[in-house]
């Protein structure tokens, strides 16, 4: 079994999972910022929320190597990511002009850029128990956005205050750490950042490793489906 120590804690506001993750990854490093600090260094997006990529940005900026595993079809076409970082950039430009309609879209392209402007790596890869496994048995927690609604199989969300509601609600995005998993691959160790969720094992439990792959591929409702490998140099 391979678990690592990985400690984090509770988010302070419903929108700010995604730095509070990655805090806890910079503790893992034991790189000490305080997670008050952290949050203020990354803008929330207009609706609130954080992307993944705005993740890896302020990683790369710390000094650390960032790859994303990106599942997010709404942003990249699947032939792009044979592409050089030269070609990538140039291919979302020619997305934000011909889609500029999109405001989100648009938004999120833009960050993608300058991720791979200052020396990130965007790649693709199939998901499964032993792509997984393969960063943890390197002592690599991974962090991932997915979908929480189907994480936690609750009911949609509704409102600012997202509160749940199985008619007016939306799917949600969440972020969450795997930090381990058994040896056979049936199930992985999650540190959620949302304490109180409705998983109900506070913020270390672990999960079927099929239904964790489900929710990152369902996040690309959320424009999430991403997994970030944050290393260091």
């Amino acid at each position: 079994m391979n678990h690592l120590a990985i400690r984090i804690k509770s988010q302070p506001t419903i929108s700010t999972c995604g730095p509070t993750c990655l805090h806890s990854i910079y503790a893992f490093y034991g790189d000490k910022i305080p997670l008050d600090q952290l949050i203020s260094e990354i803008p929330e997006l207009t609706g609130g929320g954080t992307l993944g990529v705005q993740l890896g940005s302020h990683a790369l900026a710390r000094g650390y190597d960032v790859t994303i595993y990106s599942h997010n079809l709404r942003v990249f076409d699947p032939t792009w990511f044979e592409l050089s970082k030269t070609q990538q950039i140039d291919k979302l430009e020619s997305q934000i002009k011909a889609k500029k309609h999109k405001t989100k879209l648009v938004q999120v392209s833009r960050h993608y850029q300058n991720f791979l402007l200052n020396g990130g790596d965007i790649k693709f890869e199939s998901i499964s128990p032993r792509f997984l496994n393969a960063f943890l048995k390197q002592k690599q927690p991974v962090l991932t956005g997915l979908s929480a609604t189907y994480l936690y199989k609750s009911a949609r969300e509704y409102g600012d205050d997202c509160v749940y509601d199985d008619v007016k609600g939306e799917p949600q995005g969440h972020f969450v750490v795997i930090s381990g998993m058994v040896d056979e691959g049936s199930r992985v160790f999650i540190a959620d950042p949302h304490e109180h969720n409705p998983v109900g094992g506070g913020k270390h439990y672990d999960v079927d490793t099929f239904d964790l792959i489900s929710a990152i591929l369902i996040g690309v409702i959320t424009y999430d489906a991403n997994i970030i490998i944050i290393k260091k140099k």
